[in-house]
């Protein structure tokens, strides 16, 4: 949802760092400058002349006694540490005396605490490298917590993270399915279904009755073929007597047409029989059991690719509902205010411009977490990064440019001596400055101030 002009406009201006003044911590003598309100201001110098002393030292006065160093006051000094932060908002914060107290006064004169500090000043901001050490989740947690899709991203990632596994399981399940039956073996030649031995006798009872059936006609053919000849054999002998046998004759010439006649049939009936041979059958119930074995074995692989089959199915809902919820994810990320463009949450891991945070630059990452810190507490104008020398001038010039294009203020530390740098330090004090108003302090004590910690802040900035 955009913002209406007036909550734009009732929006307090960011707290920024007006002023500094510095003596006696750590490897500072006297250091006193007003860092550029928006954009870079890049304190330089060679190693060990106090450069990071005057972060730390910022730090300190604004975060409280857990950023306090571990020996705040420089070494040979007979004059304690004493931090002079002057803010935007018309606060001035001091630290001074052998137990560094605080005091933190409005532009009224009233006094408050660090309670007033915290409730404006983000801790990342005066400790940068403590998000650039955390884990690239928690980095990513850090994000989500201030776009505002934190739970609702950890609940997609959650059911992300089940569909994932259910699909994975689903496919390795169907990947050894597949494989067990592929290697289970098949038979081509084997029927469909188990033979049973009972159905295969029954085929060689009726084909050996056929047989013997087709045997009891051939002998019948013998049979009818030597009533002829016996007949015709006693036709001769009764030749002789055709006279007085010519009625004999003529009904027993009558019985050998009919016999030959039959006979004929019989013949021909005989002549088209063919034997059907069992020796298929018999070989099939000696291998009936080998036989079985082939079909079961083609039923197992059946059901084993009809198993893979299904969980084919299976997997592909599954992908769908994965591929659903990735691009619910990737539309909430899409449509959420992301810090820095470019910037985008993956796998639980930041990802700027399509790298990982290991797989930044050095210069990106400082981007990214002055981006991401920024954003923690909007109120909070200003950040404080050490090391920019892992910047070429280049990248130095576009990181300050994108940081005034935000209205953000960068305070940083620099290894070099040459014109990227606002102000030189060396021997714990200002050497040169570029552009900038940096003033040494002279040696002035300031008195030590403390407030009971009873006393209530009545101003509002």
């Amino acid at each position: 949802m955009e913002e209406t002009v007036e909550q734009v406009q009732a929006k307090p201006e960011p707290v920024k760092i007006s002023a500094l003044e510095l003596e006696n911590v750590k490897r500072i003598r006297a250091v006193a400058l007003r860092p550029t309100e928006n954009g870079l201001t890049v304190i330089g110098g060679r190693n060990g002349q106090g450069k990071t002393s005057v972060v730390d030292a910022i730090s300190w006065a604004l975060g409280g006694k857990r950023k306090q160093p571990s020996k705040p006051n420089r070494e040979g000094s007979a004059t304690p540490a004493k931090l002079h932060v002057e803010l935007s908002n018309g606060l001035v914060v001091e630290r001074s005396g052998k137990n560094a107290s605080l005091t933190v006064t409005d532009p009224s004169g009233k006094k408050a605490g660090q309670k007033l500090l915290d409730s404006f000043i983000e801790e990342l901001a005066i400790d940068l490298p403590k998000f650039m050490v955390m884990t690239d989740n928690e980095k990513a947690q850090e994000l989500l917590r201030i776009i505002g899709v934190g739970d609702e991203l950890s609940e997609l990632d959650k059911k992300l993270g089940e569909l994932k596994s259910e699909r994975l399981d689903i496919g390795q399940r169907k990947r050894a399915k597949d494989k067990i039956a592929e290697e289970m073996p098949f038979f081509p030649d084997a029927p469909d279904h188990r033979v049973s031995p009972a159905e295969l006798i029954e085929q060689q009872q009726a084909i050996l009755a056929k047989n013997g059936e087709n045997q009891r006609k051939r002998e019948k053919v013998g049979i009818i073929k030597q009533q002829r000849d016996n007949l015709n054999m006693l036709c001769d002998s009764l030749n002789s007597q055709i006279m007085s046998l010519n009625e004999e004759l003529k009904r027993k010439t009558e019985e050998l047409v009919k016999l030959t006649e039959d006979y004929q049939t019989a013949l021909k009936d005989a002549a088209d029989l063919e034997d059907e041979k069992t020796d298929e059958i018999e070989q099939s119930i000696a291998n009936i059991d080998a036989l079985n074995q082939k079909v079961e074995a083609n039923e197992r692989r059946k059901r084993a690719l009809k198993d893979a089959e299904s969980l084919n199915d299976d997997y592909q809902s599954c992908n769908s509902e994965v591929n659903a919820v990735e691009n619910q994810r990737k539309k909430l990320l899409e449509t959420a205010k992301m810090p820095l463009d470019g910037l985008t949450v993956e796998d639980g891991k930041l990802v700027y411009n399509g790298a990982v945070w290991s797989d930044m630059s050095g210069a990106e990452q400082l981007r990214v977490a002055t981006a991401v810190v920024r954003s923690l507490k909007p109120e909070c104008g200003f950040v404080l990064v050490d090391k920019l020398e892992q910047m070429d001038s280049q990248t130095l010039a576009e990181f300050g440019a994108w940081a005034e294009s935000e209205g953000l203020q960068v305070i940083g530390t620099r290894v070099a001596t040459d014109d990227t740098c606002s102000v030189i330090i060396e021997d714990g004090r200002v050497a040169e400055s570029a552009g900038q108003l940096n003033v040494e302090l002279p040696d002035v004590k300031i008195p030590e101030v403390k407030i009971p910690a009873t006393m209530q802040f009545g101003g509002s900035f």
